[in-house]
């Protein structure tokens, strides 16, 4: 079993929010509308066989695999997360502790490849492989860092194993995650390290502001519901630390964060992580909803987009005091 005390939670207790009379005051009510950043999508040729469905483009390989689009407005949404974990953490690009001479890196589900990117620039000496169902990520890269078509649900055949091996965000993409676990588990060194980042996709509030979001928590729960149904449950970030105990890895630490769904809180981090996450929201809501709601619980598109709209409007109300709960689990590979 994993040990409890091994879990550090911040911004313990109740968030505080921020003064009504300051609670509209920033200039971040010009940052977002009800449809999010854009609502531009790709519509250019590809010589890639994309599937194109609703008015947004997903992966070929493995065509049916993974429900969320890859079109241009899903990857600008995946960089603006990306931002948002960079922000949560001070600038970091992960928890685990890493070593400075690390020297093959593994990034699961790698999407717009921007962390692969990143952490490259930060491990110059280091290898580091990015592997996604699909081909969008850029062409100009460090030359330390390499980008593979692949499903890390198939078997994995890498010569060499890793020093570190990073899963983010792979919710929706995974049919069994003690079998993810325990190949990570197989393909690091020993001593190397493992890590989840994730939501737990759960709506929270410390109030009774929830009750007015009732759009919202609908579709957080038919989401959940059709993600169960497809067979990749979505929204099992509480139970990453244990996987990895199962696994077989020691040094096992979970750190949980809470992060405003909009602007309400009184923190200025969290204020600020806030901005940022109600525009991811109100991008995710599409993404995560329109492949699961109408291939999975076949529901009609125009009755998506109604349940979308209400939740949008709930998202832009600073007076409900919404947050989830993201998770970093991170675990060690004994040494012998």
């Amino acid at each position: 079993m994993a040990a409890e005390n091994d879990t550090s939670i911040h911004n313990r207790g109740t968030l505080e929010v921020e003064d009504d009379e300051n609670l509209y005051s920033d200039d971040s009510g010009s940052f977002v509308s009800s449809s999010g950043i854009s609502e531009t999508t790709s519509v250019s040729s590809s010589v890639r066989n994309y599937l194109y469905e609703n008015g947004r483009r997903y992966h070929a390989f493995r065509e049916g695999a993974y429900n969320l689009p890859n079109d241009e407005k899903e990857q600008s949404r995946l960089d603006l997360h990306h931002h948002i974990h960079r922000l949560k953490l001070d600038g970091r690009l992960f928890r685990s502790p890493i070593p400075s001479d690390v020297s093959r890196i593994l990034d699961l589900g790698t999407g717009t490849g921007i962390w692969a990117i990143e952490v490259a620039d930060q491990f110059p000496d280091a290898k580091v492989i990015g592997n996604d169902l699909s081909p969008i990520q850029p062409t100009w890269v460090p030359p330390n860092v390499a980008f593979e078509v692949d499903d890390f649900e198939s078997e994995w055949e890498y010569s060499k194993p890793f020093d570190f091996i990073h899963a983010r965000d792979l919710q929706g993409s995974v049919a069994d995650y003690g079998r993810l676990v325990g190949r990570a588990f197989k393909n690091l060194t020993p001593g190397g390290w493992f890590e989840f980042a994730d939501a737990d996709l759960i709506v929270r509030c410390d109030d009774e502001t929830i009750k007015e979001a009732k759009n919202l928590l609908e579709v957080n729960r038919l989401v959940c519901d059709a993600s169960a149904r497809f067979g990749k449950l979505m929204g099992t970030a509480n139970q990453h630390k244990q996987r990895l105990a199962d696994a077989g890895f020691i040094n096992i630490r979970e750190d949980i964060y809470k992060i405003p769904l909009s602007p309400w809180a009184k923190n200025p981090k969290l204020k600020e992580l806030g901005k940022f996450q109600q525009v991811n929201m109100l991008e995710s809501l599409d993404a995560y909803s329109l492949a699961l709601l109408t291939r999975v619980l076949g529901w009609h598109v125009t009755e998506v987009h109604a349940l979308l709209a209400g939740a949008r409007t709930e998202l832009l109300n600073r007076n409900i005091h919404m947050y989830a709960q993201w998770y970093h689990v991170y675990g060690q590979k004994p040494k012998d």
